[in-house]
């Protein structure tokens, strides 16, 4: 038996594409009005999150152990698996730690990354997020102890099948371990 690689989750960017033009919903995502917690206020209007139900199959497709990586947190269960078709997946929690600018942490690192790196604990992983770049790739190699793979994907038009591909090539290259 071997361990699978982790497949680090954000939602925002990743699977909800933000950034794409808010009048054109991109193509094969419904719209879905959530408020989450920090939403609840009744002034303010229902978040607009866009989803692809087809993703969730797709991701359960990929050779990984799934996990929410994103400030949805455990609400991601509850708030965007349900609309994609994926279980109840484990959480990276930083909910003790606030995030803050690129600035103050760790080689200009992204808040998520040195989080990221300590909730691995050296098992390889791939994280797709919209907020990563060199910068946290250098802090990745220097600190993580495994095989790492950090996937940007672009917040305009959420993952496509080229991401698939790349994940998915990714994991095939890993060498197995023994469990």
């Amino acid at each position: 038996m071997t361990d699978r690689p982790l497949l680090l989750i954000d939602v925002d960017g990743p699977l909800n594409p933000y950034a794409a033009k808010p009048s054109r919903r991109p193509e094969g995502y419904q719209t879905h009005r959530m408020r989450p917690s920090g939403w609840e206020q009744p002034w303010q209007k229902p978040l607009r999150v866009w989803l692809n139900p087809s993703h969730g199959p797709a991701l359960q497709a990929l050779p990984f152990d799934l996990v929410w990586c994103t400030t949805w947190a455990a609400e991601a269960n509850e708030w965007i698996a349900p609309h994609i078709g994926l279980p109840d997946l484990p959480v990276v929690d930083w909910s003790k730690d606030a995030p803050g600018p690129r600035r103050d942490q760790p080689g200009g690192t992204f808040w998520k990354t040195q989080h990221v790196v300590k909730w691995a604990q050296g098992r390889p992983f791939a994280w797709i997020d919209d907020d990563i770049d060199d910068q946290d790739r250098d802090y990745v190699e220097e600190h993580h102890d495994g095989p790492a793979l950090l996937h940007f994907v672009s917040p305009r038009a959420g993952l496509l099948q080229p991401d698939f591909d790349a994940l998915t090539a990714w994991a095939d290259s890993l060498e197995p371990t023994a469990a």
